[in-house]
């Protein structure tokens, strides 16, 4: 008897569990979204990301919430993400809100800048360091709440037609860079072309451009850049971190439940570590098969790299002096960048040195 009371006990307390489950779920609303990408989906490390989110809210709400994800094109082009989310057009994005920095250089902040920070430095200053505050601050004029998702690291500098030896090679350049790099590049006397990921190859096999970089070996390989010139440089100077940011349009945003809100901040946390993970475990592999397959692994001339350092602080400073919105964030900035690269020269910098010297 006391065995069969225990399970009748048993029984009804897993039935009230399952009972409780859907009246839970009941409680919340049924939402969907749409969410625009500036990436193709044959980029599968940096598109997932999106997917990611949409994955873990759904599942994290039984499917009372759902985000469906669109890529670059199906419903508003790569670089009109943030303008679309800002609009209401769609209630969410996923982009480089460097791609904005025609309408405030500030919006680099939130994605990287050259010479800027690595990836964890980035992390860092977003998550303890004020970082995500001062850009809260900065997108509510555009009608947005912004979150980290997804981080690249440190880029390659791309694909280059001919050797670039001294400053010299880059006057007249026309190169494929993404947003607020190119503004270096100019100044250096190149001819930056911001040309959407899925347009790269092509401009760059019929000669329109005479270089292009996008992220790195996986997606460099994927892209089939190697398949056109052999010249490979590194590093991407322009994107020591570059940050990717999961836009939702405030309204949208501040109308869903605060379990809902909490869900998404999670997912978009999982899919900002997990993206800088992908590109950590893949890039060895395919760096390795691009040599294999011709390319040409080369360093940017140290005098290409401190010219364009001169340049970026030069450009920086002219921000500075006429744009209140980029002062009072790049001085944060700035300040737990420097103070990242002093600690690191005493505990990364110092072993990463270590370990790259012995391996080779």
């Amino acid at each position: 008897m006391k065995r069969r009371g225990m399970i009748k006990a048993a029984t009804a307390a897993s039935l009230a569990s399952v009972a409780a489950a859907p009246a839970i779920a009941q409680s919340q609303p049924n939402i969907r979204w749409r969410l625009a990408s500036s990436y193709p989906k044959t980029l599968d490390t940096i598109y997932a990301a999106a997917e990611t989110v949409a994955n873990r809210v759904s599942a994290a709400t039984g499917g009372k919430f759902e985000i469906r994800v669109h890529a670059a094109g199906e419903i508003v082009p790569a670089f009109q993400v943030i303008d679309a989310v800002q609009q209401g057009s769609v209630e969410c994005g996923h982009a480089g809100a460097l791609l904005m920095f025609g309408k405030d250089p500030t919006f680099a902040l939130d994605a990287s800048i050259p010479f800027g920070m690595n990836s964890r430095q980035m992390s860092s200053w977003m998550v303890d360091g004020g970082g995500l505050a001062l850009l809260r601050d900065f997108y509510r004029e555009f009608n947005i709440v912004n979150f980290p998702c997804g981080n690249t690291g440190t880029q390659m500098g791309g694909f280059f037609r001919k050797e670039i030896k001294s400053v010299e090679d880059i006057k007249g350049l026309k190169f494929r860079i993404g947003g607020f790099g190119g503004t270096v590049i100019e100044r250096l006397g190149g001819v930056p072309q911001n040309i959407p990921p899925g347009d790269i190859y092509p401009a760059l096999e019929k000669g329109t451009i005479d270089a292009a970089e996008f992220i790195g070996p996986y997606d460099d390989e994927r892209l089939g850049l190697h398949k056109v010139v052999k010249n490979y440089y590194y590093p991407g100077f322009w994107e020591g971190g570059s940050q990717v940011t999961f836009f939702a349009g405030a309204k949208a945003y501040e109308s869903l439940p605060k379990e809902y809100q909490t869900i998404l901040a999670a997912a978009c946390y999982e899919a900002h570590v997990e993206m800088q993970a992908k590109y950590d475990a893949r890039n060895p592999a395919a760096l390795k098969r691009l040599v294999a397959g011709g390319a040409k692994l080369r360093p940017f001339p140290r005098p290409v790299l401190e010219a364009a350092w001169k340049a970026a602080n030069e450009l920086y400073a002219e921000l500075s002096a006429k744009n209140a919105h980029w002062r009072k964030i790049y001085e944060s900035y700035a300040k737990f960048r420097d103070d990242s690269i002093l600690w690191a020269r005493f505990s990364e910098g110092s072993f990463d040195s270590f370990m790259s010297a012995i391996k080779r």
